[in-house]
């Protein structure tokens, strides 16, 4: 029955004590052989033990062989001369992107991980990514992400283009009872916090405005406790488990009870580095970027300023 059992990638994660970008790592290298069922990604049992065979032996993995026309195993991912493509960050912009590279750029097979911004930049110097979402503030500066960018991928040579612009600030419970309205009132009494996990924009963005008010984080209730997502903040706060939480507009127009606070506006852009390998699918996110489909697209949803989106941030 091995061989009807298959595993997605986040299933592999759990089974082998690592995180998802290393799986993205392992099938862009050819160690696990993988392929799509609709839009998920599925690596089979049987691969998985020899992968896990040779890797007990110290033996590297031999060619994927093609499948041959009887085989009942869905078309595999990785077709001869393309490559996966991953893609980091959690915004639905994200998503269309990667939809669009797929029909745009038949090179590539664009994977999408959901993970925060600081760990975004560390999987790109790691090797684990290739096209990097980042939001993330400097207080010192009140610049977001380039002062980040400078710092982890020293030595690289890598380009840097605007995706969108959007509000950011608290979430409230309807009606703002506690009456929050600045990020100094976060130093109110017995406040409690739905905060997100280290190492995303929002957590940056809070850690910072702590900084900079002059707060400790550990005078905020649950402070410590952390969520995945703007929506699983603004859940909390809805479910009156928090009385604030920081998080992007968005969330807040579909969680219903929940008011939201604008204090900032945050600069979400993409990093890709520059390599000769890479040259043809940066060109054609360029041209994605600024194509009257992709921003007709962003434009219906709403909430975004999309008025330098494609624009070259920085190159080096």
């Amino acid at each position: 029955m091995t061989n009807d059992v298959s595993y997605t990638t986040e299933e592999i994660a759990k089974l082998l004590k690592i995180s998802k970008l290393t799986v993205y790592d392992l099938i862009k290298k050819g160690d696990l052989p993988a392929y799509r069922v609709g839009k998920q990604m599925r690596i089979d049992a049987a691969d998985l033990e020899a992968y896990k065979a040779r890797s007990r032996e110290g033996r590297m993995p031999p060619a994927a062989a093609p499948a041959s026309s009887g085989s009942s195993r869905p078309e595999a991912v990785f077709s001869p001369g393309s490559r996966p493509l991953v893609i980091t960050g959690q915004d639905i912009s994200l998503d269309m992107l990667a939809k669009h590279l797929e029909k745009q750029a038949p090179g590539v097979r664009p994977l999408r991980s959901y993970v925060g911004s600081l760990d975004s930049l560390i999987s790109m110097y790691r090797g684990e990514s290739d096209i990097v979402s980042t939001h993330l503030l400097d207080g010192d500066t009140g610049e977001y992400n380039i002062p980040y960018i400078r710092k982890l991928l020293v030595g690289f040579s890598y380009i840097v283009v605007h995706l969108l612009t959007r509000n950011a600030g608290l979430y409230v419970p309807r009606g703002n009872p506690k009456g929050l309205r600045s990020w100094g009132d976060l130093a109110q009494p017995g406040l409690r916090i739905a905060n997100r996990e280290k190492g995303s924009g929002a957590r940056v963005l809070l850690d910072e405005q702590l900084r900079l008010h002059g707060i400790a984080p550990g005078s905020i209730a649950s402070y410590e406790a952390e969520e995945s997502s703007h929506m699983g903040v603004a859940g909390k706060v809805a479910a009156g488990e928090a009385d604030v939480g920081i998080g992007i507009e968005k969330a807040a127009s579909i969680v219903g009870g929940v008011d939201f606070i604008p204090l900032i506006r945050e600069r979400y852009d993409l990093v890709m580095l520059k390599k000769p390998d890479n040259r043809e699918w940066i060109e054609a996110v360029r041209r994605i970027l600024q194509s009257d489909a992709f921003l007709g697209e962003l434009r219906s949803i709403g909430g975004y300023d999309l008025t330098e989106t494609g624009k070259v941030l920085l190159e080096t």
